[in-house]
């Protein structure tokens, strides 16, 4: 046992050490491990390097962290999930004030009236921007909703089969595998459209049945197209008694027809856009609205904050509602097992659409909208470069071919690298179909000089193959 004590860690004292092993029992802190079998014990110290003051421990940390790059340094041009945005500095002085950034999870309502009135404000707002009724106040991100949302089709209905479109984030479809699974749900894919990516009606016709629990889309989708068929696909889901679910990207709200206008029962998504960095990709915030209906709502995974007054009326109050559906009541009955939440990234959320308001929201869609519209006519006017594939509107992201310039995505990202710009995703091993394609993402923050350089130096990198 060390006696060395040391200023970062607690209880390094032998006397408190001593005491701590007295109170549990044992005499030795090797007795802790004794369950380890004695070849994986380390027989020699380890060769780590003398302690440092903690000016030199800083020093050293940004000798380190100065080796980095960040969207801060460069243009960058990557989403797939976790998207660059600007977040206004008054977000980052809310969520830090103590209020809020202690009372992380309420479990005490009657003392965290601020907090539940931030996560009810919240609530609110997601609601009016899917134009849903209810909403939960946050989910670990659109992965996890979309596994819930999958689970509670089938607490609701009955089934056991839930079809997705093909094209979907790999990285959800994981995640929707790995909730879907033990509950032995089967999971449906829907083909696509050669030339347009649209989900084929056809397909989905020919898939759907009486044992559908839902139907699943995303809108825009993971390769940033516009899905347009969004009636027909809720016309079919509802023929055949299967619940509707949308995942959204809730930028795009301001200038598309929110989901809960074309028939969705649930809204999924990722609220990390709404004044959330993108912090080495995550924590992240999973956005869970459904419509007004009691047997979704008692279904509804994760917390509810409600409104309420006194019995005279003359004062109101916040609290968490329907918590007979949680699991630290119900236990094995609970309609999910999500204990945390993401409440502090659901309150930065709340500050930034108050400061943006409708008009600002329907602003910053327009802006994506007309970047990214930009940046795919300059692109596709390259020689050797198809932008887009698909033969459909977009918003913020966008397909990037280079198969007619026989250069693979690994080629053209080192070389953008190289010219200090990072590129967007790789998707040529996750669909394969589509060749040496990648995914490429504009939002507000991409200036026209930062797009024309992108177009500028990719014509330099494919005139030279």
């Amino acid at each position: 046992m060390s006696e060395h004590n040391h200023p970062y860690i607690p209880n390094s004292q032998k006397e408190i050490k001593q005491e701590m092993m007295r109170e549990i029992g044992i005499k030795g802190i090797d007795e802790l491990y004794a369950d380890i079998p004695k070849k994986y014990s380390l027989k020699k110290p380890l060769n780590l390097p003398e302690a440092l003051s903690e000016f030199e421990v800083k020093k050293h940390i940004e000798t380190l962290l100065a080796k980095n790059k960040s969207s801060d340094n460069m243009p960058m041009f990557l989403g797939a999930g976790c998207w660059p945005h600007y977040i206004p500095a008054v977000v980052k002085e809310v969520i830090q004030r103590s209020e809020f950034l202690t009372a992380y999870t309420p479990y005490q309502p009657e003392i965290s009236q601020g907090i539940l009135q931030a996560l009810f404000e919240y609530q609110s707002m997601i609601c009016e921007l899917a134009s849903m009724e209810v909403a939960n106040c946050s989910m670990y991100d659109w992965a996890s909703a979309l596994g819930e949302a999958a689970r509670m089709a089938v607490r609701v209905t009955g089934r056991r089969e839930i079809l997705v479109p093909k094209i979907i984030h790999p990285e959800r479809a994981a995640a929707l595998q790995v909730y879907t699974e033990p509950a032995e749900i089967i999971i449906g894919q829907v083909a696509y459209e050669k030339k347009t990516g649209q989900i084929s009606l056809n397909n989905l016709r020919d898939k759907i049945s009486d044992k559908t629990a839902a139907v699943y889309i995303e809108n825009p989708s993971y390769l940033g197209f516009i899905e347009t068929q969004v009636d027909e696909i809720s016309k079919e889901a509802d023929n055949h008694d299967a619940l509707f679910i949308v995942g959204i990207d809730p930028t795009s709200l301001g200038v598309l027809k929110p989901p809960g206008d074309y028939g969705a029962d649930i809204v999924i998504g990722e609220a990390q856009p709404l004044g959330n960095a993108m912090n080495f990709g995550g924590p992240l915030l999973g956005i869970f609205a459904c419509r007004d209906d009691m047997s979704l709502i008692r279904q509804t995974p994760g917390r509810i904050i409600g409104l309420t007054t006194t019995m005279d009326g003359s004062r109101q109050g916040f609290c968490m509602t329907l918590q007979t559906r949680e699991q630290h009541i119900r236990r094995e009955k609970a309609t999910s097992n999500i204990c945390s939440n993401e409440a502090l990234c659901a309150v930065a959320s709340a500050v930034y659409m108050a400061l943006l308001g409708p008009q600002g929201i329907r602003e910053l869609g327009e802006t994506i909208a007309y970047n990214v519209n930009y940046a795919m006519h300059l692109l596709s006017e390259i020689n050797g470069v198809k932008a887009p594939i698909f033969d459909s509107a977009h918003f913020k992201e966008f397909t990037v071919n280079f198969d007619q310039a026989e250069l693979s995505v690994k080629e053209v990202h080192e070389k953008l690298l190289h010219n200090n710009i990072h590129g967007g995703k790789d998707i040529s091993k996750e669909f394969p179909e589509l060749g040496e394609t990648a995914l490429y993402c504009i939002t507000e923050i991409h200036s026209k000089k930062e797009i024309e350089r992108l177009a500028e130096v990719l014509a330099k990198i494919v005139s030279k193959r």
